[in-house]
Formats: structure tokens, sequence, C-alpha cells
């Protein structure tokens, strides 16, 4: 039986690139890395507890697993992964994308 998931669970860690960082401050839109099988309500419902800001939209995608090569013949396979990107109000941030 799968274990539920709860609100500090679901985040997993902040995804920060050039890409997301341009768009954070364009857009209001942060990027987070989620579990496998948390939905967008409960990707919501977990930023808004623990940034404390209202969330207008969340997109989730998946991402494929793919396989790198390490030496010769040595081959690595990361895992596939589910990120989200959540759209905050206007007029409110997160400190976390912040220099």
């Amino acid at each position: 039986m799968a274990k539920a998931l709860t609100e500090y669970d679901v985040i997993i860690r902040p995804v920060i690139t050039e890409k997301s960082n341009l768009v954070s401050a364009d857009l209001n839109q942060y990027t987070f890395e989620v579990a496998m099988s948390a939905n967008k309500i409960q990707v919501k419902d977990a930023i808004e507890l623990v940034f404390e800001v209202p969330v207008v939209n969340v997109n989730t995608m998946v991402m494929p697993k793919k396989r790198a090569r390490r030496g010769r013949k040595f081959y690595v396979r990361k895992a596939a992964w589910k990120k989200a990107v959540v759209t905050v109000a206007s007029g409110h941030t997160i400190d976390l994308f912040s220099n």
C-alpha cells in the first residue's frame, strides 16, 4: 500500500536554472521538483503552506529518464522525475528564488 504524502513530502527541491530565473522575474512562475505521485492540487496546497503565497495555477510534467555515458562503455541511467511550474499571484514572490 502506498504511503500518503504530506505537504512537506510533495516538494523535493527547487529547480534553479537560467530559464526558471527569467520566468520567475517576468511571469511570477517558479519551478520545483515534486514527488512522482503528487497531483496538481497537492502541489498547490504544499506551496501555499510552505511558502505562504497564493497560487494561481500549477502545471506539471514528467521529465523522461535519460542515459548518460561514463567512460567508454559504462552507462548510467538517470531516473524520471516530475516538474511543477507554479504561478503565484501578482505582487507575491517566493524569497527562495531571489538573489
